[in-house]
């Protein structure tokens, strides 16, 4: 078998989990991952024969991802931002659109510098390395209620060579003197009811404790982290929030009757609402 078969043989058994689409995205890193080659040099050697090695090796990773194992998972290892995170289960994978929320987060602090920020839910720590990554001299701080995900975060960080201050404490019920120029998170807020719209491999692979919210409470985490904030952020201190696409109009409600002002409701690259911003 060539790689190109091989890639035919990827798309015929995964048919049943993903579209033909997903299934080249996912065979392109499984390539370069077990033999380090990259989309184009594969498309010049893609009439190569595989050894009996390589044909086992590829086997055995298509054999875990019908099982519905994440990738990122099955490597354990995922890219944020150009970054390399260790993931497990007891984190979430990191998502595209959360560095869209970097992105905006680092443009806003590079016209309004700040030296103290504290990211809360920080689950692998891709939110909050990053940001010290792309901001040596800011002290950043991460809190999550997880003690499994923060030795994950807290290896992250020494594999990107960053020093972040870890924090084990829920925020439901969490409370500190220190004051911060920036908060963000990205908590749980997916509804038991949009459950059945998620793939199998989020619901089998990743940590729930992280994912669904109450149908009765979606915006449970994002009152708490406000009134939290209302306390902890210096004045004109900015708050950046991940969210839940059908609860825009709701969050953006919330932290207005809550007080804060300048509230920016903005969508994703895929035109969905993704992301607010606010301040005291």
């Amino acid at each position: 078998m060539n790689f190109k078969e091989l890639e035919q043989y990827f798309i015929s058994e995964l048919s049943f989990l993903y579209d033909e689409e997903e299934t080249k995205q996912l065979f392109y890193l499984v390539v370069e991952q077990l033999s380090g080659w990259n989309r184009t040099h594969l498309l010049i050697h893609t009439t190569e024969l595989l050894s009996a090695e390589q044909s086992v090796n590829y086997q055995d990773i298509l054999s875990k991802l019908k099982q519905g194992r994440p990738m990122q998972h099955i490597f354990a290892e995922a890219w944020f931002y150009g970054l390399k995170f260790k993931v497990s289960e007891a984190v979430l994978i990191p998502r595209p659109e959360t560095e869209e929320l970097i992105e905006w987060i680092l443009n806003t602090v590079k016209m309004h510098p700040v030296s103290r920020i504290l990211d809360i839910g920080t689950g692998s720590g891709c939110i909050a390395i990053t940001l010290k990554k792309n901001l040596e001299l800011v002290e950043v701080s991460a809190l999550d209620v997880s003690a499994d995900a923060l030795d994950i975060a807290k290896e992250n960080a020494a594999i990107n060579s960053v020093t972040v201050n870890f924090i084990h404490a829920d925020i439901l019920s969490y409370s500190s003197t220190l004051k911060y120029e920036l908060i963000v998170s990205n908590p749980p807020y997916i509804t038991e009811h949009e459950r059945d719209e998620m793939h199998q491999n989020v619901l089998a692979y990743e940590p729930h404790l992280a994912l669904f919210v109450s149908n009765e409470n979606p915006l449970l985490f994002y009152k708490s982290i406000a009134d939290f904030a209302l306390l902890n952020l210096k004045p004109d201190g900015k708050l950046f929030f991940e969210i839940n696409e059908y609860l825009g109009e709701e969050t953006v409600d919330m932290l207005s009757t809550k007080g804060f002002k300048n509230i920016t409701l903005k969508s994703d690259m895929q035109g969905k609402d993704r992301m607010i911003s606010c301040n005291l």
